[in-house]
């Protein structure tokens, strides 16, 4: 087996993970876009009136409150879950209406319009802006996700520099394994090809 013939022929082979590999590390190593893409939103937080008491019970591990838009939160954590309750009944707190949650991410996104515009409309549990940004709202720990196009665009960019080219994770662990091990069989001809000809040079 020629190490020279082999080397090439990986070499054409790994060309285009190589490519990959190359324009997506450049990416991932200047991070264009990259604060606007994976920004955390946070709902728009007031001022809690005086006064306010709220009395802690033995199973709760953590405890937040506070106010919004929409008014006070108790948000607590038991058993490694975090719950939103009634400040005053300490019941569970139904999720609101959408008019409501429109009301409060409208809010929480209102410091950056170029970005998240205003929300158009819904599907399912996701808010659509204007400018095509998905939000998502987890009632129980009172957080937000947001996902824009040049979010997929990164995440895309993730799948292609880690060779995840299918939609099936067995077959893209079979895809990692291989390209790792034909870019080591390219490392191991190319340098038996180079002493080869080092030998036959002396």
């Amino acid at each position: 087996m020629n190490p020279k013939k082999v080397h090439n022929v990986l070499g054409l082979i790994l060309l285009l993970p190589l490519l990959g590999w190359i324009c997506t590390g450049v990416v991932f190593l200047i991070k264009p876009g990259y604060a606007g893409a994976y920004e955390q939103i946070s709902p728009k937080l007031y001022e809690i009136e005086a006064g306010e008491i709220i009395s802690p019970q033995k199973s709760w591990k953590e405890i937040r409150f506070f106010r919004t838009i929409l008014g006070k939160h108790l948000l607590v954590k038991v058993d490694g879950e975090w719950q939103q309750l009634d400040s005053e009944s300490l019941e569970l707190k139904p999720r609101p209406g959408k008019e409501q949650e429109v009301l409060l991410l409208s809010d929480a996104i209102s410091h950056h319009y170029e970005r998240y515009g205003s929300i158009e409309k819904e599907q399912g549990d996701i808010y659509i802006t204007s400018t095509g940004v998905e939000l998502s709202l987890n009632w129980n720990t009172l957080s937000i996700s947001q996902k824009g196009k040049d979010t997929k665009l990164i995440g895309t960019l993730y799948q292609i520099h880690y060779l995840q080219w299918f939609g099936n994770k067995q077959a893209n662990t079979v895809l990692g394994i291989t390209g790792l091990l034909a870019l080591s069989l390219l490392v191991y001809y190319g340098v038996v090809s180079y002493l080869r000809r080092r030998k036959g040079l002396t």
